[in-house]
């Protein structure tokens, strides 16, 4: 049995996210099956994270064990064969040691969030970044989102539907960043609640069309109270970026 890692780039549009499920169409899914049809084994993959329904990954890395003596190169390039037409692709596939898991040995994990801030509609981009026709001060959202880094109880930005057995996190980093009518928001941590990412660029949002101030944002986190979320964002522009390893 070899252990093996991959690394994912995928289109969330199609898909009900990262997770198998009974509903729908996932990533999760559509990788296992194709192992299936290259090895015949039942296999399951662990990822480093989950994705909700439309969220997309640039570099999602996941693990699974198969018997099958083969190459990693000849694996990536059956997988992709099998994965046509499904917008999902391996970029990269390694043999890794039995104790290595793409989840537990995670140390950090890294998203960005997309926005084009424009009037005009979309046409090349729509369902992969999220459109917001008012204009953002981004200098305000980057003030506001350093609030935000650090170690803090994030109940204000987590899903009632949330697993995590804790809403205390460290976010190490969160930063604004624009580039003419594109605006990037990055967020770095060892891990993230479910839908903190998107509920924090909905408030930072609001920050930017000035209906909250910079002092608002700091108020919502330390309320912990998820009814003072201003606006949760739309999965279209989250893209989950890298996981990191020592």
């Amino acid at each position: 049995m070899t252990r093996f890692a991959f690394t994912v780039e995928f289109d969330g549009r199609p898909f009900m996210g990262w997770q198998r499920q009974a509903h729908g169409p996932t990533v999760q899914q559509a990788i296992e099956d194709a192992i299936h049809a290259v090895t015949g084994e039942t296999v399951t993959l662990h990822a480093a994270g989950r994705t909700d329904a439309g969220v997309h990954g640039l570099a999602m890395r996941a693990h699974g064990d198969i018997a099958k003596d083969m190459t990693p190169f000849r694996l990536m390039e059956a997988l992709n064969a099998h994965l046509r037409p499904a917008p999902v692709a391996i970029l990269h596939c390694t043999v890794m040691p039995d104790d290595w898991h793409a989840r537990f040995s995670c140390t950090g994990r890294s998203y960005v969030y997309r926005i084009t801030n424009r009037r005009a509609p979309l046409t090349f981009e729509k369902g992969l970044v999220w459109q917001v026709s008012q204009h953002l001060d981004t200098d305000a959202m980057h003030e506001a989102a350093q609030l935000l880094v650090g170690k803090h109880d994030f109940t204000t930005f987590r899903s009632a539907h949330c697993q995590s057995a804790s809403a205390v996190k460290t976010l190490s980093a969160l930063d604004v960043v624009r580039d003419s009518e594109q605006v990037a928001i990055h967020a770095r941590a060892r891990s993230f609640l479910h839908h903190q990412v998107r509920s924090m660029v909905g408030c930072l949002a609001l920050v930017g069309m000035k209906r909250w101030s910079v002092a608002d944002m700091g108020d919502a986190l330390e309320a912990a109270d998820r009814s003072r979320l201003g606006l949760n964002a739309p999965p279209d522009g989250l893209y989950f970026v890298a996981a990191e390893y020592r």
